[in-house]
């Protein structure tokens, strides 16, 4: 088997630090034990952009991605969107966005340089409590799902004062769109006592539809 080789490490604001690894021409990124993702499995992710998309109502939206990752999300909705779309990427470990133009730009195929694209390195539940009513999707894959993993800090994101946030961050019919690697059945209960429409939907890692099942919440401001 190829050696994992590490490549660099990210300094995380109020939490772990990120190391990324690659293995031949696949790339990992690391938190403590926790692999949380890598270049092979991209389809629940890229599901995230694509199902969101396909329930909103409106033209040419504007869109919030919390967390860069990989890139799997951006480059699905730039597939997905027309060229009157916005896209602002919140990015709180700048060192994500250098691998992504470093040893990642391959993988990246020129998303940040798309000309809807917008990447501001800023806390995304600080660009949430700051955007209200400008936004017609947020899309969150932060952690691993509705807990502060890769910092505590996150942890208000899923609280019932950050699902305020960010209901009042959406336009009326608007979308907050959560992954998780596993169901969350507290969560989804406060989805819905904050006033959204819910729905749950499981999804496969991997684009080929094999590999682990996550979940995905779609919560339509009502």
């Amino acid at each position: 088997m190829v050696p994992r080789e590490l490549i660099d490490t990210a300094e995380v604001p109020g939490g772990e630090p990120l190391r990324l690894f690659r293995r031949g021409a696949d790339f990992m990124i690391v938190l403590d034990r926790n692999e949380l993702m890598n270049s092979r499995m991209s389809g629940s992710e890229e599901a995230l952009a694509e199902m969101t998309i396909d329930r909103l109502r409106v033209p040419a939206p504007h869109l919030l991605i919390g967390g860069y990752g990989m890139g799997f999300t951006l480059r699905a909705a730039l597939k997905r969107l027309d060229a009157d779309a916005r896209v602002t990427v919140s990015e709180l470990v700048p060192k994500i966005i250098d691998w992504a133009r470093g040893p990642m730009s391959e993988l990246a195929a020129g998303c940040l340089d798309d000309r809807r694209v917008e990447v501001v390195l800023d806390d995304v539940g600080a660009m949430i409590r700051h955007g209200r009513g400008g936004y017609d999707a947020i899309l969150l894959d932060v952690d691993n799902g509705p807990d502060g993993l890769t910092r505590p800090g996150n942890d208000g994101l899923y609280s019932d004062r950050g699902l305020a946030a960010a209901r009042a961050a959406l336009r009326t019919g608007g979308i907050l769109a959560v992954w998780s690697a596993a169901p969350d059945a507290a969560f989804a209960r406060r989805l819905r006592e904050a006033d959204f429409s819910v729905e749950e939907v499981g999804v496969k890692a991997r684009s080929n539809g094999k590999g682990p099942r996550h979940v995905i919440w779609f919560a339509t401001r009502r």
